[in-house]
């Protein structure tokens, strides 16, 4: 069974063809082949309750307001606010970098839409300043990949609507993974300003400091408004996106005055686009995890790699390994889809926090986002930068070590994973 499922995987992404087909098509042909009697019109149901879930009502949502935000002057004003206080130190442009993809992560969810927004931004100053093309897009692609973890984090809806686990509970907890990489990787860019030669950039006042600022606070409203919204239950995290569409809808039409209405129908278009592409994985993914259930392929998975009795640290190890890979080769929403069923009720037998599941999950999509040969995201920043496969992937290995480290840390220490969660909910 498993063959033909990994047979019909391989032989369409080679193949170039959709992802959705072969999560589709190869469960279908092992419930032919090993359950003739089987009614296949069973199955066609798993297609819409995949789907039938109020959660997924933030997707479209979330993803319309951060095209809205990357459209507009958000992530200048974003990049403006940090530099001004942390520009003019060792490093500092790399710093800023790291802010700004962390912040901007907060608003709009999506790791290529910070790439977008921040790396066609900046790239042409941090050149100016000796960083080399290769620091440059590492840096970028390293950062702007805190957005998995940073709510609202698309990745993290799919890992709830799956697990049935909170949204908000995970929104939160993302929150301090992704400020613990953002430390880091400021620090990293702080030592090796000096060794590489980077310039610094000269201190600016406090006057234009604080107009940085005020330009900038209506930005970082957004994720102010979001979590704080969703901590007091002022609104759920389905509301929250629609509050979402419609600040940013009245920031950057009506405050900053950036897009016009034809932009906005433009980018609606291209919402309904990749929420469609989103909606069908979904749906395969449903089909696909409630086939494999009913062969119980998962156990036979499960026992030939952790045995009968695994622990939670094996448990986990084992996630991180088969995330990480996977997601070198494929995106990360149908690893997510594929993968979560699977290890999900071994993880919490083992006594894994369901919420430290899914911090290790969400994090090690971002790894995988990065990760030669196939990474997502190393396409992605090859097509913004047009730069070639190498210089893309050759200043990637710190970062890399960096994320394997926070990895590590998050399997060894849970509390590395939910510190902020647990700081949060003891008020």
């Amino acid at each position: 069974m498993i063959t033909i499922l990994l047979g019909f995987m391989v032989g369409f992404l080679v193949l170039a063809l959709p992802m959705f087909l072969g999560m589709m098509i190869g469960p279908l042909a092992v419930m032919d082949i090993y359950y003739p009697n089987f009614s296949l019109t069973n199955i066609a149901s798993t297609f819409v309750t995949g789907v039938n879930s109020f959660v997924l009502l933030a997707v479209p949502m979330f993803i319309y307001a951060a095209d809205i935000m990357s459209a507009g002057q958000s992530a200048r004003r974003l990049l403006n606010f940090v530099q001004s206080f942390v520009g003019h130190f060792r490093g500092g442009l790399g710093i800023t970098v790291a802010g700004t993809c962390t912040i901007f992560g907060a608003i709009s969810g999506s790791t290529q839409a910070t790439l977008v927004a921040i790396g066609k931004t900046v790239l042409p100053q941090m050149k100016e300043l000796n960083y080399t093309t290769s620091h440059a897009i590492g840096l970028t692609m390293s950062t702007a990949n805190i957005a998995l973890l940073i709510p609202p984090s698309i990745a993290m809806i799919m890992y709830a609507v799956l697990t049935g686990v909170s949204v908000a509970e995970m929104f939160i907890a993302g929150v301090g993974p992704g400020l613990m990489l953002f430390l880091i990787f400021s620090i990293y860019e702080f030592l090796v300003a000096k060794k590489k030669g980077i310039i610094q950039i000269e201190k600016v006042s406090w006057a234009d400091r604080w107009k940085a600022t005020k330009e900038a606070l209506i930005p970082l409203g957004f994720p102010v408004l979001i979590l704080g919204g969703i901590y007091t239950g002022a609104f759920s995290p389905t509301e929250a996106a629609a509050v979402s569409v419609l600040y940013a809808f009245i920031v950057e039409k009506f405050v900053y005055k950036s897009i016009t209405w034809k932009d906005l129908v433009r980018l609606a278009l291209g919402t309904g686009s990749v929420t469609g592409t989103i909606f069908i994985l979904l749906s395969a993914g449903a089909a696909f995890s409630w086939v494999i259930t009913y062969a119980g392929i998962p156990q036979r998975l499960i026992a030939a790699t952790l045995g009968t009795d695994p622990s939670a640290m094996s448990v986990l190890l084992i996630v991180t390994v088969f995330f990480i890979v996977c997601c070198c080769f494929v995106d990360s929403i149908p690893v997510i889809l594929i993968l979560t069923p699977i290890f999900f009720p071994v993880a919490v037998n083992a006594g894994v926090d369901p919420i430290h599941l899914g911090m290790i999950v969400t994090l090690q999509a971002a790894v995988g986002a990065i990760t030669p040969p196939f990474g997502c995201n190393i396409f992605t920043a090859a097509a913004i930068f047009d730069e070639n496969f190498k210089t893309v992937i050759s200043g990637i290995v710190p970062y890399l070590l960096m994320y394997i480290a926070v990895s590590a840390s998050m399997v060894l220490f849970p509390q590395a994973a939910l510190w902020f969660r647990d700081l949060v909910y003891v008020f």
